[in-house]
């Protein structure tokens, strides 16, 4: 997946690192060093990623912070259960994107190069909650994707049509 637009952090209170430590403690689990190392990396960038993209960027097997791929799709699971990430379906793949820190947001997708546009919108949120209103409803979160095509792939387009060539 595409590097996110960025998006401004909140202030946390935790780092996500404790926050995942209070989330184990609270289940009586404890830490352990492939679980930091998971969040340390994810943490460290603000990106859309699935499994397979996060294990292809981790050290391998024999090498120092070697992480299995049983460890990693475990994980990923509790990081959302513990609030750190979201998970969404996309092209028939799981996509994990930074929860934890993060303010609500929305997406647009390009079906072309697979890239995903971060956007928060107030007026959608209005909309949103005054529909919602109208029809006795308590919002606890919503996830829109919108589906089309970026700038730079339809530029792209553009200029290889013959007409565009003479």
């Amino acid at each position: 997946m595409s590097s996110a637009e960025s998006l401004e952090r909140l202030e946390v209170a935790l780092s996500p690192q404790e926050r995942f430590e209070e989330y184990l403690q609270s289940r009586g689990q404890r830490q352990t060093k492939p679980r930091k190392f998971l969040v340390e990396t994810i943490f460290a960038q603000h990106a859309h990623f699935d499994a397979d993209e996060l294990i292809e960027k981790l050290p391998r097997k024999g090498e120092p912070d070697y992480v299995s791929s049983a460890t990693v799709y475990r994980s990923l699971r509790e990081f959302v259960d513990a609030g750190l990430l979201n998970s969404f379906q996309l092209d028939g793949r799981t996509v994990y994107e930074l929860d934890y820190g993060y303010p609500p947001h929305d997406h647009l997708y390009c079906t072309r190069c697979r890239k995903l546009i971060e956007f928060r919108s107030e007026p959608l949120l209005e909309t949103r909650d005054t529909i919602a209103a109208e029809h006795g409803f308590r919002v606890t979160g919503h996830r829109l994707i919108v589906h089309g095509v970026c700038r730079e792939c339809a530029g792209s387009r553009r200029k290889k049509r013959k007409q565009d060539l003479v």
